[in-house]
Formats: structure tokens, sequence, C-alpha cells
């Protein structure tokens, strides 16, 4: 952590001395999360370019991977895990590349991938078919599944209704609609705990949004399933993963829970013991002496099956501090809170063999949480640990990756999209959700909130003219959600405007203050900045004075 502040002091003394005008002290936090956020943004950008020159000639699709699979694209893996981050990436970053490639993307792999009605299949560069002869179903939900959870409900949380979240619900729809697996609480699309876990998220989010009662009803079915049949994740299996491809059911089913809650209460509480029981046992023999989760244990007997530490150790976190919100059960704040003391333990951690998407995926654990409960400590160690993971970018020395050095391109394969979402959610911290349009590579804006006051720095090496925007309640304006309970893969808000409230915009350079309606906020404050010299903003609502 040490160094990490030392790298940032540096920054910010070698931008002041080419300023025109001292850094206001006041601002200095601030300013230093807009070098962070800044380089952040351009790593993601880097990140999308660099894949952009791999990009199939034929159909213009991104390959699976760019080594043993670079010909063909997937829906488990390119579709879900690589694509939807260039795609957020190019939204924030280059508008151009968002309307332009991105959608194209979107366009040709409906027309050439869809199979199943509308769920899609490998697609075969070489062959300019379908990769395999003959249609496995379990293969294409699984894949759909992936597509939703990890790709298009995260773009759906940040951009709201979209051409993205107009094929998540298609792929839904068809996902149920030709479910193959009898049930006593009817069909179902798949026995695997890792594909219900992530629908189990996926229909409790869309029934919020869409306010269709069917997609309620499909989760219900799957939490009959694991709650009132035969198949209770810690009672009845034998083996529970808590780390991604297993532990999907826990979080999935606390998502159904806290619906449920709000609209529900009934059937709330025929499954509360169910909960409790899935969660306390987790509790009791899936964690180690720092309140991280095993990789696989046996619920019933208690044996570690694998004692390797799970990266996405806050994704399971995320369903016991979401249960805690609407049940107040404070055991279930606790784990959370034990975590953070000991992330100091897990400094410069290999936690997948040398990747970095196992830094992004205990990066953004963490932050996701830190949203919600304020913590020093993992702060600190969010702040360090970005810069491990960031350094892959930059150095290939590591299995399989010297191809890269220098590129932008961190390994090679699809999970490098995860890279792009962390770096992006870090970034978002930083600027406390502001953003620029347009946003340049030359203008670093940050961020930080002192109580209800955001102070906001801006600086550019050129004269920029442009509008800067801020985030809003996406939880309840996106997804009509009764609550924002942390969720796998969201982008956590931090300062949000609400439109109908007015606030005060304090400029410190003019020394003036003038008084906006939210709504004028989030059209976005016009802002001329002239070369070198910082340009500083206080935002409050105006009903705190």
């Amino acid at each position: 952590m040490r160094n990490f502040r030392c790298v940032v002091l540096l920054l910010s003394i070698l931008i002041s001395c080419r300023s025109k005008q001292p850094a206001d002290p006041r601002f200095q936090v601030a300013l230093e999360n807009g070098y962070l956020a800044h380089e952040g943004f351009v790593r993601s950008l880097g990140f999308v370019r660099a894949w952009l020159g791999h990009i199939d000639p034929a159909t213009g699709l991104i390959p699976r991977n760019l080594s043993e699979s670079g010909n063909y694209w997937n829906a488990k893996d390119a579709a879900a895990d690589n694509y939807p981050f260039m795609v957020l990436t190019a939204y924030l970053l280059d508008k151009a590349l968002f309307e332009g490639k991105m959608k194209d993307i979107l366009r040709v792999e409906q027309q050439l991938t869809n199979r199943v009605g509308r769920l899609p299949d490998d697609y075969n560069f070489q062959t300019q078919g379908f990769w395999a002869k003959n249609i496995d179903m379990d293969e294409i939900i699984f894949g759909s599944s992936e597509y939703i959870k990890d790709g298009l409900l995260p773009l759906t949380e940040y951009l709201g209704a979209s051409p993205w979240s107009d094929r998540m619900i298609d792929l839904l729809d068809d996902i149920w609609k030709y479910a193959p697996y009898d049930t006593p609480f009817g069909k179902i699309p798949s026995f695997d705990v890792e594909v219900n876990g992530e629908l189990l998220q996926a229909l409790s989010r869309v029934y919020w949004m869409t306010g269709d009662r069917k997609y309620l009803d499909w989760a219900i079915r799957l939490g009959d399933y694991y709650f009132l049949g035969e198949n209770h994740p810690t009672r009845d299996a034998q083996v529970i993963r808590l780390r991604d491809h297993g532990c999907e059911i826990v979080s999935g089913l606390s998502e159904l829970y806290v619906s449920l809650a709000f609209v529900d209460k009934e059937k709330q509480e025929k499954y509360r013991p169910h909960l409790y029981e899935m969660l306390d046992r987790i509790l009791e023999v899936g964690r180690n002496e720092h309140g991280l989760f095993y990789n696989q244990v046996n619920p019933i007997t208690g044996d570690i099956l694998n004692e390797e530490i799970a990266d996405t150790w806050g994704y399971t976190l995320n369903a016991y501090y979401a249960v805690y919100l609407v049940d107040g059960h404070e055991p279930y704040r606790e784990p959370v809170l034990n975590a953070f003391k000991n992330l100091h333990h897990y400094e410069f951690f290999d936690w997948e063999n040398g990747s970095a998407d196992g830094y992004a995926d205990a990066i953004e654990s963490a932050l996701n949480l830190v949203n919600r409960e304020a913590s020093p400590e993992a702060e600190a160690w969010i702040n360090s640990q970005i810069q491990v993971m960031w350094s892959m970018q930059d150095s290939s020395h590591r299995s399989g990756t010297e191809a890269f050095r220098g590129t932008g391109i961190i390994e090679g394969w699809h999970g490098d999209g995860n890279f792009a979402r962390t770096t992006i959610m870090y970034s978002l911290w930083k600027t406390q959700g502001t953003t620029l349009e347009p946003w340049e590579k030359n203008v670093f804006l940050g961020a930080e909130l002192d109580g209800d006051e955001l102070e906001i720095s801006l600086m550019s090496e050129h004269s920029y003219s442009g509008l800067l925007k801020f985030d809003f309640p996406r939880h309840r304006v996106h997804f009509n959600l009764p609550i924002d309970y942390p969720r796998i893969n969201q982008f956590p808000e931090w300062f949000v405007v609400e439109e109908d409230i007015s606030y005060l915009v304090h400029f410190v350079n003019e020394g003036k203050t003038r008084n906006y309606l939210g709504k004028d906020l989030l059209a976005g404050i016009p802002i001329e900045l002239q070369p070198n010299t910082g340009f500083y903003l206080i935002v409050e609502p105006a009903d705190q004075r």
C-alpha cells in the first residue's frame, strides 16, 4: 500500500508542477482519484482496441480465444465474458465504436449463431456454420444462461433498456420455452446448480424490470425445486462449490428470497428456514480462518474437498448481505465485516495460477460490498490490488502470454473481458459515478465524497469542452428494484442524483454557487477546461444547508 500511495503522490506532483495554478489542497484526494480513474479507462480502451485487431474478417465476430480456440465464437465465453465489457468500455469512452462495431457484433451474432429459436450455439469461422453437428440442449441452455448472467445483465444494469436487454429477455424466454426437464414443480431448464443459479438471478431482476409475473413464477419453480423438494444445496448434496461455476445457486436463491420479501410474504416465510439452513451451513464448514470461502466442501460431512480460496468470495457474501438487508439478521452482516478485516492477508495472492481473472473477481468482490459497508482496510486492499491486476496487462512474463506484451491484450482469452469489467467498476468508484461526454484521453476526472458533499476535480492537458454527467439510482430506474441489494456483476452506485431534488453546485474557481434540479445534472453541466488548469466543483443537496 505504501508503494501505491507513493506512485499516486508522484503523479499528482508531476501534474501539479505542469499546472498554471497550484492544486487546491481540499481537492487533493479527488485529483489523485482522477489519475487512477483515467489510467483504468485508458487500459480498458486499450484492451478493446487490441482485441478488435483479431476479429474474424468474414463475420466481424471476436474469437473465443487467441490461441488454441481462435476460430470460433461461442455464447458461454466470447459472448458472456469478453464482448459485453467491450460494449461497456465503448459506451463510456468511444461512442462511435459503441454505435458502430459493438452494435454490429450484436446484430451478426444473432443472425449467425441462433440455433434453437433464439438460443445460440458455437459458430465455426472456418466452416461458416455451427461447430457441433448435433444439437446439445444442455450446452445451448448453459451458454445462453452464461451470456445472460455474466454479460447481458451487467450491461442492462448500466445501460438500461437497449438492444442488449432485448437480447437478454429473448434468451430468457426461449430457455424456458425449451426447458426439457420434468420435476414435481414443473419443467425446468437444467439440473445444474450453476445454470439454475444464474437463471434465478436473472429472473429475479427481470421480473422487477418488466413487471411480468411469469419471470417470478419461473424463479419460484426453481426455488421450490431446491427448497421444497429433495435437492437442497447443503442438506441433500455432497458437494457445494463456493467459487464461480457453482456459487451462483447461493446468490440466486437469495435474490429470489429478496424479491419475495416484497411481493409474496407467505412464500418468503416458507423458504426462510431452508435458506437459513443453507447459509448457516456454509458459514459453518465453508470458510477458512480469515472468513473467506474454500473452493469446494462437502456440506453434509463438513469435509474440505478443495482447500484453495475462492476468488469470488464476495459473490457468496452478496447473498448474506442481501438477506441481512431484508431480514435485519445481524449474523449475516458479520461475515462481510470479518472478511474485510482479514483482506491484508491476501495482498499479492495467487488467486488463479497467475491469471488476472482471479484478481478481477476478488477485487469486484470487495468493491461491491464496500459500497454498502465502509471499510478503510478493504479500500486500502482494493487500491493496492488493482495495481497488481493492471501490471498484468503490461508484463507478459507468464505462461502463454509473451506474444501479447505491450499490445493491450492481457492474456489472450475470453477472461480478458473481466479485466475491463472490474477496471471500469474501480474507475467509476474513483469518479463517484460521474462521467464526461465526450471522454477524452487528455482529461482527468476524479471525485471524493465528504459527508454529503461531492468534491470533483478536473484537469486537462489541452483545452476541453464537454458535459459533466452524474449517476442516478440505476437499480430503481433501470430495474425497478425495491432496494439496492448487492448483486453479482452489478456496477455499484456511489453519488447518485435524484431528478426532482435541488442541488447546489459550487464553482470553486469562480467563487460562485448555482442551484440545479437533479434532472439538469443528469443532462450534464457544461464544462470548459483550460490547459493544465485545475477546475473544481462541490455538489451537495440543497436541503442539506
